[in-house]
């Protein structure tokens, strides 16, 4: 179908399609001239037989002629097969009794895919499904550019959502790394689902507004062991943070020893007593494990 044949017919075009209430009025207005004409037949020797057929075959095929849409609705219009244009402007439309006029929905629909099971970029089996919210734009390529214009977006958003499942990990576990994953970076993996939708979605005259995921998770046969890798990598970091402040804390303790605070006379310490030192107040702090302290009241020699 080339660029021609799908261009809109908007109503001021060849004058194909008109307003319904104007030839409502003129149909009514027909009437009673129909009657007269009619009624003068009989006396006027046939002279008005002609007009009044006219007019009565105007009467009986209008009506035929009129057909109603609502907002958000249009109508593909062809003749004897071929493709005419198509007409969105709501409220009733008179047209060709010979148009073959088909409508279809521009309002927004919602469609939620199937939670399929994949496996991601790093081979594990997660569970996915999305939600999208499209609307038809061009309804010539919606009615001729595919069978069924509704199928063809069902079946390219499952698509799509199993190659974006391919595309990104679930999730990473090393610390530092940029890469983008399914469960971390919702805006940027949602917006590549939706590119990729609008790109298939094209050929089908529909407009993607909206995609995003709604069901994320790793499958049951896996989820209790990355949970437990999960929690294993969060205690690591916890463990890593805890033992950052506790070497910075035993450092300035001895600083403030050696150099003495608030007038306190300064306490020398060698090696081997920061060593000892520092591992006590290391365990003090680090330890998961109330400790229990042995209390020197001796002196530093002993």
């Amino acid at each position: 179908m080339s660029e021609a044949d799908v261009t809109t017919l908007t109503p001021d075009k060849v004058g194909k399609v008109r307003n319904g209430i104007t030839m409502i009025v003129i149909w009514l207005a027909n009437l009673p001239v129909m009657i007269v004409l009619w009624a003068l037949s009989g006396v006027s020797n046939g002279g008005t037989v002609l007009p009044a057929i006219i007019l009565s075959i105007f009467t009986l095929i209008a009506p035929m002629c009129l057909y109603m849409l609502q907002p958000n609705q249009a109508a593909v219009l062809t003749l004897f097969g071929a493709y005419r244009g198509s007409d969105e402007t709501q409220g009733l439309r008179f047209t060709n009794l010979f148009y073959n006029k088909k409508k279809i929905s521009l309002r927004v629909r919602n469609f939620t895919t199937h939670t399929a099971k994949v496996n991601d970029a790093n081979g594990n089996p997660i569970e996915i499904g999305a939600v999208v919210v499209w609307r038809v734009v061009d309804v010539a390529k919606a009615i001729f550019g595919v069978e069924s214009f509704t199928n063809y977006v069902h079946t390219q958003s499952e698509s799509a959502v199993r190659n974006l499942a391919r595309s990104y990990p679930y999730d990473s576990f090393e610390d530092g790394e940029s890469e983008i994953t399914l469960i971390g970076d919702a805006d940027e993996v949602n917006d590549h689902l939706r590119t990729e939708l609008q790109e298939r979605a094209n050929e089908a005259g529909v407009e993607i507004l909206e995609a995003r995921l709604n069901d994320l998770a790793y499958a049951p046969e896996i989820a209790e062991a990355m949970l437990r890798r999960q929690q294993a990598s969060a205690i690591v970091a916890a463990r890593a943070k805890i033992v950052e402040g506790a070497v910075l804390m035993v450092r300035e303790a001895i600083d403030a020893l050696e150099e003495g605070t608030d007038g306190s006379d300064p306490i020398q310490l060698d090696a081997d007593r920061k060593a000892t030192f520092a591992s006590n107040l290391m365990t003090v702090i680090a330890s998961d494990a109330p400790t229990a302290p042995v209390v020197n009241v001796g002196t530093l020699n002993r």
